[in-house]
C-alpha cells in the first residue's frame, strides 16, 4: 500500500528533520527535498498530498536567496510556508506550526490518511526489492549492527536466498556478538550466510599500533580488503545491500546546510567490483530502524543494542592493543552490560561501556602485591551526540559491578567510573 507523502522543501531551515518526525508521528509519511526540485520530479511520486516550504537561517547560499520554482505553486497540491518571505501560499507561519496547526494542514487541507506504519513500509520496501532486483544475488556485509541486521532481515523476506550476507569477525567484537550473528541469520533465517574469522589477520596488522587514527585506518582498510576477497570468490552478483539511513543522508549536506559528515557505509571497493546499491532503509530514521527490525520479528537485543563503533573494541583498548587487554575489555564490558541489564538501565542510559588503557597500578591479591591494568566504566546519555551528560548510577549497582569485574576479569585490579561530560570529554576514548 502506496503511503500519502507530504514533502518538505528545504529552503534553509535547520529543522527540517523535527518537523518530519512530527509529521510521521502523526501517521503521514513525510520525505525532505531540496528547494530546486522541478514540477516534473514532484509529479512523478504521484502519492504527494501536501508541500511544507520550509525556510530558514541558511536560506541565503553564497549571498543570494534560495526560492523554489515557480511552477511548483500551480501543481494545485495544499501548500503551507515557514520563515520563507515572498512566498505564495496563503498560509504562513513565521515558526514551525504546533501539533493542532499540523493536523489541521494534514488532515484537513491535504486529505492524508494516516498509513504510515511499519508493516506498510515493509511491504512497498519488499516489492521495490523484487522489482529491483528480480532474479539476481545481493551481497550484504553484516556486521551484527541494527542497520545492517535490519537490512539483512528486510532481503531475507524480499529474496530469501538471493541474498549472500558477509560476516567478518575482526577479533574486535563484543562478547559471543559474532556467535550471536550466526545463531540468527543462518540457524534461525537461514540466510545465506558466509563466515569469516580474520581475527588473527587484523591483531597482527594492529600489533605495537598506538595511534587511535591510524588504527581506525588500518581496521576500515583491512575489512574493505577482506570483504573485497570473499566477493571476489562469489559469481552472479550484481547488487550491494547497505544499511544507509535518513540521517546518513541528511548529514552528508545539502543544497542550503553544511555537510556534518561523510556518508560511507563499504566504503572504498574497488571500482571493477560494479554493484548497484540496495538500500532499503535510506528514508528511515534510527528509531524506526528498530522499530522495522521488530516488525520483522528480529531479537529485541539486537534490534536494541548498544552502539558501537566500526573499529570494535580497537578503541576502547586504549593505545596498542595486546590481547589480555582486548580480553579485559569484552569481559567487563559483557558484566557491565548484564548488570545495567538487570538494574534496568539498558532502557535508560544511551550508551555504557567499558575501556582499559595500557598502564598498569599497584594493587594486592591473595595477600601478594601484583601490577595489573584498570577498567574505565562510561555511562552518557545524550540526544543528539553534539553533547553528553553522565549517568548517575546508582552506588550499589556500581559496587556489585566492581566486584565481579575485579573478581571475574584476569589482569585488572581497579575499576573507575568516568564523570567527564561532553564537551569537554567525548563519548568514546579514542
Amino acid at each position: 500500500m502506496k503511503q500519502d507523502l507530504i514533502v518538505i522543501l528545504d529552503l534553509g531551515s535547520t529543522e527540517n528533520t523535527v518537523i518530519a518526525r512530527e509529521i510521521r508521528d502523526l501517521g503521514v509519511y513525510s520525505e525532505i527535498h531540496p528547494h530546486d526540485i522541478t514540477a516534473e520530479e514532484l509529479k512523478a511520486f504521484d502519492n504527494v498530498k501536501g508541500i511544507i516550504l520550509n525556510g530558514g537561517e541558511n536560506r541565503v547560499v553564497d549571498g543570494q536567496a534560495v526560492e523554489i520554482r515557480p511552477e511548483i505553486y500551480d501543481l494545485g497540491y495544499p501548500m503551507i510556508s515557514v520563515d520563507y518571505p515572498q512566498s505564495k501560499c496563503e498560509t504562513k507561519f513565521s515558526v514551525l506550526p504546533g501539533k493542532e496547526e499540523l493536523k489541521k494542514f494534514l488532515f484537513e487541507d491535504c486529505k492524508a490518511q494516516t498509513n504510515w506504519n511499519m508493516k506498510n513500509f515493509i511491504e512497498d520496501q519488499v516489492a521495490l526489492i523484487r522489482q529491483q532486483v528480480g532474479d539476481k544475488k545481493v551481497l550484504l556485509a553484516l556486521s551484527g549492527g541494527v542497520d545492517s541486521s535490519v537490512v539483512a532481515a528486510m532481503l531475507i523476506k524480499a529474496i530469501g536466498q538471493q541474498l549472500v550476507c558477509v560476516h567478518v569477525n575482526h577479533g574486535l567484537m563484543r562478547q559471543n556478538e559474532s556467535e550471536s550473528v550466526v545463531k540468527v541469520f543462518r540457524d534461525e533465517l537461514h540466510a545465506n550466510l558466509i563466515y569469516v574469522d580474520a581475527s588473527g589477520r587484523f591483531l597482527g596488522k594492529l600489533e605495537n599500533v598506538a595511534d587511535p587514527e591510524q588504527k581506525r585506518k588500518i581496521i576500515g582498510g583491512e575489512f574493505i580488503r577482506v570483504f573485497e576477497e570473499e566477493a571476489r570468490k562469489l559469481e552472479g552478483i550484481n547488487f550491494l545491500g547497505q544499511g544507509t539511513i535518513y540521517p546518513d543522508i541528511i548529514e552528508s549536506g545539502t543544497k542550503t546546510a553544511k555537510m556534518v559528515k561523510s556518508h560511507h557505509n563499504v566504503g572504498g571497493l574497488p571500482e571493477d567490483l560494479k554493484f548497484e546499491l540496495v538500500e532499503p532503509l535510506k528514508q528511515l530514521f534510527k528509531d524506526e530502524v528498530r522499530a522495522c527490525g521488530v516488525e520483522l520479528g528480529l531479537p529485541h537485543d539486537m534490534v536494541y543494542r548498544q552502539p558501537f563503533p566500526g573499529p570494535g573494541l580497537g578503541v576502547r583498548c586504549l593505545g596498542a592493543i595486546t590481547r589480555d587487554r582486548l580480553e579485559a575489555v569484552r569481559k567487563s564490558d559483557a558484566i557491565l552490560r548484564e548488570e545495567f541489564a538487570k538494574a534496568g538501565l539498558d532502557k535508560k542510559v544511551w550508551q555504557y561501556f567499558t575501556v582499559v588503557p595500557d598502564f598498569k597500578s599497584v594493587g594486592m591479591k591473595n595477600n601478594a602485591r601484583v601490577f595489573e591494568y584498570m577498567v574505565i566504566i562510561r555511562a552518557i546519555n545524550t540526544i543528539d551526540a553534539m553533547t553528553a551528560s553522565i549517568e548517575k548510577v546508582d552506588w550499589d549497582v556500581l559496587e556489585k559491578i566492581t566486584d565481579r569485574i575485579l573478581a571475574e576479569v584476569e589482569n585488572v585490579n581497579r575499576v573507575c567510573y568516568d564523570m567527564s561530560p561532553k564537551p569537554p570529554a567525548t563519548i568514546e576514548f579514542e
